[in-house]
Parts: C-alpha cells; sequence; structure tokens
C-alpha cells in the first residue's frame, strides 16, 4: 500500500522544517531579505517569483480565502508604490479584524520584523485593505494597501477554527519551526 501524496507532502514538510531548526542562519541584520524569500522560508509555502505573483499561482496549490489563520500567508495586491506587491506571514490572530504580522523588506530594507500588527481597516470587514505596523512612524503606517486574501499552508482552516485565534495541529508545527528559527536568528525591531 502507497503512502498518500498528502501524507508525502506533510512528511517533506515536517523534515523541511525540523532542518531549520538545527541550521546554522546568520543573524536576520547581517542578512537582507526580501519578502518572498523570507515568507517562503517561515510559511513552508512553496511559490517562487514576484510577491504579486503569489496569489495567482497559489490557486489550484494551495487553499486561498478570506479569513487569517496563524501561518497563512497574506498577499498584498500590488499598489502604485508597491509594484511588486508583498506577502507576511500571520503569525497570531487577535481579533476578527487584528492579526501580528511576521515579514521581511517592510519598515526597512532587507530588514525582518517579528510579530506587528496589521487591522483590516475595509469597509466590509473582509480583509480587502489593510494598515500595517510602521517602525519610522512607530506605530500603524498612513497608508492603506489592498489584499488579495489568504494563502493556506497546510489547508483552508476548518470551521471551528475560523474565528477562533487557537493553533491547530499543523500550526503548532509551523509555531516550532518558527520558534527554533528565532532562537538562531536574532530578529531586531
Amino acid at each position: 500500500m502507497g503512502i498518500s501524496r498528502s501524507c508525502r507532502k506533510l512528511a517533506a514538510r515536517w523534515a523541511r522544517r525540523a532542518a531549520l531548526c538545527g541550521a546554522t542562519i546568520a543573524p536576520a541584520q547581517a542578512q537582507f531579505w526580501q519578502c518572498v524569500p523570507y515568507a517562503r522560508m517561515i510559511s513552508g509555502i512553496e511559490i517562487y517569483g514576484n510577491a504579486l505573483t503569489w496569489w495567482a499561482q497559489a490557486e489550484g496549490r494551495y487553499e486561498r480565502g478570506r479569513e487569517p489563520v496563524p501561518g497563512s500567508v497574506m498577499s498584498f495586491a500590488p499598489t502604485q508604490r508597491m509594484r511588486l506587491g508583498h506577502v507576511a506571514m500571520v503569525s497570531k490572530v487577535l481579533s476578527e479584524r487584528e492579526v501580528l504580522l511576521t515579514h521581511a523588506n517592510w519598515s526597512r530594507r532587507g530588514g525582518v520584523e517579528k510579530d506587528v500588527i496589521a487591522i483590516d481597516v475595509s469597509e466590509a470587514g473582509d480583509w480587502s485593505r489593510v494598515k500595517v505596523w510602521f517602525a519610522s512612524n512607530n506605530g500603524l503606517g498612513t497608508s492603506t494597501y489592498p489584499v488579495n486574501g489568504f494563502i493556506y499552508a497546510d489547508g483552508a482552516p476548518e470551521a471551528e477554527d475560523r474565528k477562533s485565534t487557537r493553533l491547530n495541529s499543523s500550526h503548532v508545527v509551523s509555531a516550532y519551526a518558527v520558534f527554533c528559527l528565532q532562537k538562531k536568528i536574532s530578529i531586531n525591531m
């Protein structure tokens, strides 16, 4: 009896994340990070190319949706000032309209920011437009950004998890991998 494709994918994802825990990684301040490789590394979502392509590339490969869950990637649509879009991993859901993001190359070129707040400011409350914490303001930025939605690394959230901030078992693996990375990487804000 063969191992199912989803079991092989889960095993490969676990192995990759476990390997990251033992890796020796240069401190964040010595590394220049772009948002895409950093989001790919911490989320396990294997999409390549500019951030503006992630939403379309995820179709048929990953579940996508409008609700944030820990470990999902928020896909920002391009704007005139942010022509290549942006991607950021949701590290925690605080409320129906507030999340914490971990991402790179936002406030400071090449810098990593961990657990910064993003707020849904869309009129419909559907996460189609957000404000994000910006270091030089020491608070929410003055701009709002269009969001395509969320890309789920391990499938769409279960109905009971959609309004919950608890981690399900698949996110515990992600959280543990991020915990291990934090022990290896000094992340300064």
